[in-house]
């Protein structure tokens, strides 16, 4: 059976609350989606990370605009 599907697509605003490793976001139609997860050690590490010492002040390392 052959399906033909023809989309017209505008999205003015996307919002998307959380990605996670398994997330998949589709837009449209697929025929086929094949899952696929890669883990890379890039910078040869062998153990993990130290633990970042704090004074109970919580650290942002992606600036944040504030809320409003």
């Amino acid at each position: 059976m052959n399906l033909v599907v023809n989309q017209h697509i505008v999205i003015h605003q996307l919002r998307v609350d959380a990605v996670t490793n398994s997330s998949v976001l589709q837009i449209g139609s697929a025929g086929l989606i094949k899952p696929l997860s890669n883990i890379y050690n890039t910078g040869g590490f062998t153990g993990p990370a130290e633990q970042l010492a704090t004074a109970g002040n919580e650290i942002s390392l992606v600036p944040l605009p504030s809320p409003t």
